[in-house]
């Protein structure tokens, strides 16, 4: 085999992109998709769901799970989120660690110590991220501090907002997989059911649309999904989604809602046209709020809403 033909063999394979919380993660997923799959919130721990994203290229496909950032917590939910991260890296072939090349602290070191772990078993790619926006000699330092605490990684740069080098992280990604056939067909972007993003992206419209301990409370549930043209809907020249926002406590049902439904209209205007992006067709979302008290610290209610298959 010639030079030539090795640098064209296509390869396959998956990548879990792991970080602390509020890395870019997310924000690197869509980016790379050309497509917004993955909740993005300008607050932490936003992701709940190993969401899976599908790219694939003239001689590559990547397979990539966006994990929940890494962190340490004695919380039900969160303790299902840890263990999200930790089944995703087991079952990948590239650990992919994005780096926030601005702030670090404690969830980078710990996270730090979960690629330590790795080394000499997986494949391991660290982006430094934002590398936009930090002076090209901090970037230049973090590096060399990088590649001399991890030398068996590859360390690279990366923006996930603008997309800055970009096409360098996917060719790098790509020549760490093993030769193989691709996994999806060419046009498949992601292995989750429409329901789950849908959901996610109502989540999202409410991590932006409210504050405090407001968005951490909650939990979104797809109780009705029926595509456009569907005979079982009278009025069916759209696609039905009715969905229900869980909150913990009566106070944050009120503020969900708002003084006269306002604020509950303004999620679902946000989630519907998100939605409608990434269907690609018109959307009647109907939107619900539901008190179920506590439900983040209860095992069942957890399983219940989906998060809790890994403990």
């Amino acid at each position: 085999m010639s030079m030539l033909e090795k640098e064209e063999e296509f390869t396959s394979g998956f990548v879990a992109i792991v970080g602390a919380p509020n890395s870019g993660k997310s924000t690197l997923l869509n980016k790379l998709l050309r497509r917004k799959i993955a909740m993005v919130a300008p607050k932490p721990q936003s992701t709940r769901h190993r969401i899976a994203g599908i790219l694939t290229e003239r001689n590559f496909q990547i397979i990539f799970w966006d994990t929940p950032g890494y962190h340490a917590s004695e919380r039900v939910l969160n303790k299902e989120m840890i263990a999200r991260t930790l089944s995703a890296v087991r079952d990948s072939d590239v650990c992919l660690w994005l780096v926030d090349g601005i702030r670090r602290g404690a969830s980078h070191e710990l996270t730090g110590e979960l690629v330590r772990s790795l080394l000499g078993e997986k494949k391991v790619l660290i982006a430094v991220n934002k590398a936009d926006a930090v002076p090209r000699a901090e970037i230049l330092e973090l590096k060399n501090s990088l590649e001399e605490e991890f030398p068996e990684a590859v360390v690279a740069e990366v923006s996930a907002k603008t997309g800055y080098r970009l096409r360098s992280l996917k060719k790098s990604l790509a020549g760490l997989l093993e030769p193989g056939e691709a996994l999806y067909p060419d046009d498949a972007l992601t292995d989750q059911p429409v329901r789950v993003i849908a959901s996610e992206l109502v989540r999202e419209a409410v991590f932006r649309l409210t504050e405090k301990e407001i968005p951490y409370s909650t939990a979104v549930t797809v109780d009705e999904y029926r595509e456009a043209g569907d005979p079982a809907r009278k009025d069916s020249a759209k696609t039905y989604i009715a969905a229900t926002i869980h909150v913990e406590k009566e106070n944050q049902k009120r503020i969900v809602i708002g003084k006269g439904g306002s604020k509950l209209v303004s999620i679902g205007k946000l989630a519907r046209e998100h939605i409608e992006r990434f269907l690609g067709e018109e959307v009647f979302l109907e939107l619900f709020v539901r008190l179920t008290r506590d439900w983040s610290k209860n095992l069942k209610s957890v399983r219940d809403f989906g998060y809790g298959d890994k403990l």
